[in-house]
């Protein structure tokens, strides 16, 4: 595999007063491409509002920075009015119109990855705005919209024109948008960040999994989720994803080392990482990261609602399940060194603390 696997930062595509929406490119990130994932950036500025769109893909919404208020609007089913703030985890399938505001002096920043297995474009969403200059509005003509919203000839023309924005606009400081409802984010949204750790090793780091079992809106996705926290230069296990699914990592805080190795037990990444990077790991490719002093945190998706890792190092390691005779014979060592080898690693899943 000769495709680039170095991370990639994200690009303005549209925006204005209100915000910006960035993505980032299959032709600079192939993978994308290659694995049918799509992923962009949303940033509020204060008052700022993501007018309603739809999107061809399902997707997973990660709150990075900031707090606000989505508007979630499943089919067929009432809208969802949420308080979402930084570290929500949000499951956004098929079919589901959306709206984001932000009141707050803190830019609100939410992070989209998602299957573009059944988009216009591989490796790219393409969203359908309800309103705005490239609204859904703006393509009927007057009669279509008089007919089908039983409206006069002002009233169309002002759905039709009124709203010049395209995407994200920047709303009057005193208009009033819908408050959150505490009841309807029950089952939308999960704060990754607050939820019960899944794995915490002490001096070494933590992860909390989104699946069905916390968030059921995900089987409806198709993909699985997690937050990886690393302590300053301890490290995360080499593994790989051993049910055929893609990792699509985003880096959240700090930064450190990372090394995929492929085929034929080739390196083909040895690179840097810091805030703000996407990668792709394709499949059963095993990737192991050190983080820098301070620390190194990730927000990735899987291919895959609930799923499951195979990890080469520590105490649930798959070497620790092999034969004695076999890891002999397959390393080609004395039974003293794989008894030393095997002796490694017996209390430490996963994170590894930095070395004493």
């Amino acid at each position: 595999m000769d495709l680039d696997l170095s991370p990639k930062l994200a690009k303005k595509v549209y925006g204005d007063d209100g915000g910006s929406y960035y993505a980032w490119c299959p032709n600079e990130l192939p993978m994308l491409r290659q694995g049918n994932i799509g992923a962009a950036k949303l940033a509020l500025e204060k008052n700022g509002f993501a007018l309603p769109r739809y999107s061809d893909s399902s997707k997973v919404a990660y709150v990075l920075q900031g707090a606000g208020v989505a508007g979630i609007i499943l089919p067929e089913s009432e809208e969802k009015v949420i308080a979402i703030k930084k570290g929500d985890a949000i499951a956004l399938p098929f079919g589901v119109i959306t709206w984001w505001s932000n009141k707050e002096d803190t830019e609100l920043v939410v992070l989209f990855m998602g299957d573009t297995s059944k988009g216009h474009k591989p490796g790219q969403f393409t969203d359908f705005f309800l309103t705005g200059a490239n609204g859904i509005f703006t393509g009927f003509t007057t009669d279509f919209v008089k007919r089908a919203w039983d409206v006069d000839d002002d009233t169309a023309t002002a759905l039709i024109g009124n709203q010049k924005g395209k995407g994200i606009v920047k709303l009057d400081a005193n208009f009033k948008m819908p408050e959150p409802k505490p009841d309807h984010r029950k089952g939308m949204a999960l704060n990754c960040e607050e939820a019960p750790l899944d794995t915490d090793i002490k001096n070494a780091g933590n992860v909390v999994l989104l699946n069905t079992k916390n968030l059921p809106l995900v089987g409806q996705v198709g993909m699985g989720a997690d937050l990886v926290r690393l302590e300053g230069n301890a490290m995360c296990s080499p593994g790989f994803s051993c049910d055929s699914a893609l990792q699509v990592t985003y880096i959240v805080n700090g930064s450190g080392r990372l090394q995929v190795v492929g085929v034929d037990g080739k390196r083909v990444l040895e690179t840097i990482v810091k805030a703000g990077n996407l990668l792709i790991v394709p499949r059963f490719f095993v990737v192991s990261k050190i983080a820098d002093p301070d620390g190194l945190s990730w927000f990735s998706i899987i291919t895959t609602p609930n799923p499951m890792f195979t990890h080469l190092a520590g105490s649930i390691g798959a070497w620790k399940a092999i034969s004695p005779e076999v890891l002999q014979a397959a390393f080609k060592v004395p039974a003293e060194t794989e008894k030393l080898f095997r002796s490694k690693r017996t209390n430490d899943a996963i994170f590894f603390p930095p070395p004493k």
